[in-house]
């Protein structure tokens, strides 16, 4: 188990408060207008509080300290909650997609909502109700994260309007690579630069320096945060597909259950014979353990696995070398340093 650094536990210790003002005047608000708005508003704070790393506030934070901002001053900390309320969006509307039962071992939003369905006897059918709350969860998440943005300067919305669009656009490209298989390994990487490494670590720390004044080092932050991206999402789809369920809140194999577009799967294919081919045809269909662990020895058998374990280590190698182009405020190097270690080797 690797333990968050402390550079990312004290971040989330003050957005966590922060956001349970946030969602405590949200509640108090609605609730006047009717009670049952308080629901998906409670969904809506749980999830949020259920067991995020906070690691796009935790980039949001560093940006702005390797931008001169006050470690100790709140200048970050909306933009770090939009950050989380934005997450809490992508991960709502992604279990609808992706018809996911749990997410951090416990029941999906829309999974809370066909339970409230069935027990209450209400009209209609359970899942197209369950899927449509969730969906509107996710849209109140979206307003929430706006909102806490606020009437930030041009230089900040500029980076929060693209952080948003790209990750949408990345969010279509993974579910058209699920429905039609066709993704190759650099079709894969194009949807991690966007979906992924873009949305957790390059806009946030670029959200940071432009909240304190420092819009011209994105450049130099994209140097250490794409290649960093990159590796964490290689490190998640390694867990996705070999990942203790117990550790990651998710059924094991989950990404091959659901045929995710990954890197880890475009490599075994690229290297597999027709057997092994065969076997790598059962993924994303009715997969039983045994189809699981015949797809993972394939992708060990065919060096995916070692192939990609070493594009992780060589990004990750990349991206530490250029933290040194970053100014040097308050350990902000070290707190960078610290944060993508930790981010290559979760195992959450």
């Amino acid at each position: 188990m690797t333990d968050a650094p402390a550079q990312l536990t004290r971040v989330a210790t003050l957005v966590d408060r922060a956001l349970a003002e946030v969602f405590a005047e949200e509640r108090a608000c609605w609730q006047e207008l009717d009670p049952a708005l308080d629901t998906p508003l409670g969904d809506l704070e749980d999830f949020v509080a259920g067991g995020g790393k906070r690691i796009r506030p935790g980039y949001c934070h560093w940006g702005w300290v390797t931008a001169g901002g006050d470690p100790d001053g709140d200048g970050a900390v909306m933009g770090s909650c939009a950050l989380e309320l934005l997450h809490a969006f992508a991960l709502v509307h992604d279990d609808v997609m992706d018809g996911s039962p749990t997410r951090r071992g416990s029941p999906t939003v829309w999974a809370r909502f066909i339970r409230r369905h069935e027990t209450g006897g209400w009209a209609g059918e359970d899942r197209r109700f369950g899927e449509a709350a969730a969906i509107l969860v996710g849209d109140i998440a979206m307003v929430m994260a706006d909102r806490c943005i606020g009437n930030a300067a041009p230089e900040v919305r500029a980076v929060w309007d693209a952080l948003r669009t790209e990750l949408n656009m990345g969010q279509y490209l993974d579910v058209l690579g699920t429905v039609t298989g066709e993704v190759s390994a650099d079709g894969a990487r194009t949807i991690m630069r966007n979906k992924t490494a873009g949305y957790t670590i390059v806009r946030p720390l670029q959200l940071g320096a432009a909240l304190a004044g420092r819009s011209d080092l994105a450049d130099d932050l994209a140097a250490h945060g794409m290649p960093l991206g990159i590796a964490f999402q290689l490190r998640d789809d390694m867990l996705g597909a070999f990942g203790d369920s117990e550790r990651t809140g998710k059924p094991v194999g989950d990404d091959l259950t659901e045929g995710k577009p990954t890197v880890l799967l475009a490599l075994a294919r690229e290297r597999a014979d027709a057997t092994q081919l065969a076997i790598l045809d059962t993924v994303g269909g009715h997969m039983r353990a045994d189809d699981i662990a015949a797809v993972q020895q394939v992708m060990v058998d065919t060096g995916a696995v070692a192939a990609s374990e070493a594009e992780t280590e060589q990004l990750l190698e990349t991206a530490l070398l250029a933290i040194d182009a970053l100014p040097d405020h308050h350990g902000s190097r070290d707190a960078l340093r610290a944060l993508a270690d930790y981010v290559v080797e979760r195992d959450t």
